[in-house]
């Protein structure tokens, strides 16, 4: 049986762990580092650093971040944000991070993408997709964490992505993300369809019950979340126990 990782999403803000809805809206809710910890503690199977302002200033802030992380933490760390080029690629795995998400720099150049594969493996390599619905009922990507609009079907990108060479597919629902109504169903579905690499669903979780319905129908193979656990209404391991309780396949851990 195939087993669905649970992969906590920090949004990093300076030195702030923020959150707010449909990307804004932030709210400070805590320490990257002690949230970090608390989550692998608590048996999560990988995590999320995305620097959410990285690519609006051309900069990336978490290296000292990644650092202290992979100091005591030893689950994957994916890490985006500000990623530019192939240097800032080589800095981000020199720091800790085991894969890097690429969104914004993809878009404006997909031969960085095909380049980094190549360079650094593409288990290495994290196809990012912010999607949003748009009126004709299809979704478009956006990019720098939601602002701007790029007139590309996230669809048929996630497909580019997978024949550029990245490993996997992180995909969010900017309509979902912070709302607790449930991811995105027929967008994961649909980009599900799609691929044949794993999918990373991200945007909506309010229960255990979303991240079933989203496993069962959405065919993804990890469930990233963050509002459910930053603001401590569950733990990792309770969310892993719903979804064993439903017959789905999870790595549980003591405690």
């Amino acid at each position: 049986m195939k087993k669905i990782r649970i992969v906590p999403r920090l949004d990093v803000k300076g030195q702030n762990v923020v959150k707010g809805v449909h990307l804004e809206g932030l709210n400070i809710v805590g320490d990257p580092g002690e949230m970090a910890n608390r989550y692998y503690l608590h048996g999560a199977d990988e995590l999320i650093y995305i620097d959410i302002v990285a690519s609006l200033y051309k900069r990336n802030n978490l290296i000292n971040i990644v650092n202290r992380a992979s100091d005591d933490i030893f689950i994957p760390l994916t890490v985006g944000g500000g990623v530019r080029n192939l240097d800032d690629i080589r800095e981000l795995l020199s720091a800790g991070a085991d894969k890097v998400a690429i969104n914004t720099a993809a878009i404006k150049n997909p031969d960085l993408v095909s380049e980094a594969a190549e360079r650094f493996g593409s288990q290495c390599i994290v196809g990012s997709v912010e999607a949003k619905r748009m009126p004709d009922g299809s979704w478009e990507c956006f990019t720098n964490n939601g602002r701007e609009r790029t007139g590309l079907d996230a669809i048929a990108w996630a497909r580019t992505l997978e024949e550029l060479g990245v490993g996997e597919i992180l995909l969010t629902s900017i309509d979902q993300e912070g709302t607790r109504k449930g991811y995105d169903l027929e967008l994961t579905k649909r980009v599900s369809a799609e691929l044949s690499l794993p999918l990373i669903a991200c945007g909506g979780a309010g229960s255990t019950d979303d991240l079933v319905r989203c496993v069962r129908k959405g065919d993804v193979d990890a469930l990233a979340l963050s509002s459910l656990l930053h603001y401590e209404e569950m733990t990792v391991n309770a969310l892993k126990l719903g979804l064993a309780d439903e017959g789905i396949g999870v790595r549980l851990v003591n405690g």
